[in-house]
C-alpha cells in the first residue's frame, strides 16, 4: 500500500520544519521494527519528537492530511533561514511591533517550535527544557489574557451600569440647573432692592445733611445779629 495519497493542494503554512504530507487514511511506514540499538534510538527520539510536537492535521476535497516534525536536524543556514522567513512572514502578515497582536504572537510561537525541533535532535535534554519553557510562558501569557478578558468584561459592566443611570442623572442636572436660576434670579432681586434701599438712604442723608447745613447756617446768622445787638446796646449806654 502506497504511503501518500495525492498530493494535498494547499499544504498549511508554518515556520516549523515538517516531512511531507501523509494521507490519513494510511498507517506511515515508521521503520521503527528493527531489533538494533541504534533503530530503538531513533524510534525513542521520533516519539519524543511528536510527543513534544505533535503531527497536525488537516481535511481538504481528497480527505483528511497528516505532517509529522522533520527529523533532519539543522544546519547553520537553516537557522538563517528561519530568521529571514520569520521576519518576510512578520511583514507580509502586518504584525504590529508593539501591544497586543495575535499574528505576532502566532509567528514567535511557530519560530519556538522550530528552534525546540532543531534543539531536541541536537540535545534532547535541552529541546525538553525548553520545552518546559514554552509551555511556562504560554501559561503565563494565558493567564494574564484571562486577566484582561476579566478586566474588559468588568469595565463594560460598569459602564452599563452607568449608562442604566444616566437618565437619573440628567433629571437631576435639569432639576438642579433650574434650581439654580431661579436662586440666581431671587439674588438679583435681592440685590436690585439692596441697591434701591442704599439709593434711598443715601438721598434721606442727603436731605438731611442739607437741613442741617442750613441750620448751622441759620443759627450762625442769628448768633452774628444777637452779637451785634449787644454791642449796640451796651454802647449806648
Amino acid at each position: 500500500m502506497e504511503a501518500l495519497a495525492q498530493h494535498p493542494n494547499a499544504v498549511p503554512d508554518s515556520l516549523v520544519r515538517y516531512d511531507q504530507p501523509i494521507f490519513g487514511g494510511v498507517e506511515p511506514a515508521t521503520g521503527h521494527g528493527g531489533n538494533g540499538t541504534a533503530s530503538s534510538s531513533i524510534a525513542q527520539l521520533e516519539d519524543m519528537m511528536n510527543s513534544m510536537l505533535p503531527p497536525r492535521e488537516w481535511t481538504e476535497e481528497t480527505g483528511t492530511w497528516m505532517q509529522c516534525v522533520s527529523k533532519n536536524p539543522a544546519t547553520r543556514l537553516d537557522v538563517v533561514t528561519l530568521q529571514e522567513c520569520l521576519d518576510k512572514k512578520l511583514g507580509e502578515r502586518q504584525a504590529r511591533d508593539t501591544g497586543i497582536c495575535p499574528v505576532r504572537d502566532d509567528l514567535y510561537s511557530q519560530a519556538f517550535d522550530e528552534l525546540i525541533r532543531q534543539v531536541t535532535l541536537d540535545g534532547p535534554e535541552r529541546g525538553l527544557l525548553l520545552l518546559r519553557v514554552r509551555d511556562e510562558i504560554r501559561m503565563t501569557i494565558d493567564a494574564y489574557r484571562t486577566l484582561y478578558d476579566s478586566s474588559v468584561v468588568f469595565g463594560i459592566k460598569k459602564q452599563l451600569q452607568a449608562e442604566q443611570g444616566m437618565d437619573e442623572m440628567e433629571a437631576e442636572i435639569a432639576q438642579l440647573e433650574e434650581s439654580k436660576q431661579a436662586l440666581e434670579y431671587r439674588a438679583q432681586e435681592l440685590r436690585n432692592r439692596v441697591e434701591l434701599m442704599e439709593k434711598r438712604e443715601a438721598e434721606q442723608r442727603s436731605v438731611e445733611d442739607k437741613r442741617r447745613r442750613e441750620e448751622v447756617e441759620f443759627l450762625k446768622y442769628q448768633g452774628q445779629h444777637l452779637d451785634s445787638f449787644l454791642k449796640q446796646i451796651g454802647g449806648s449806654k
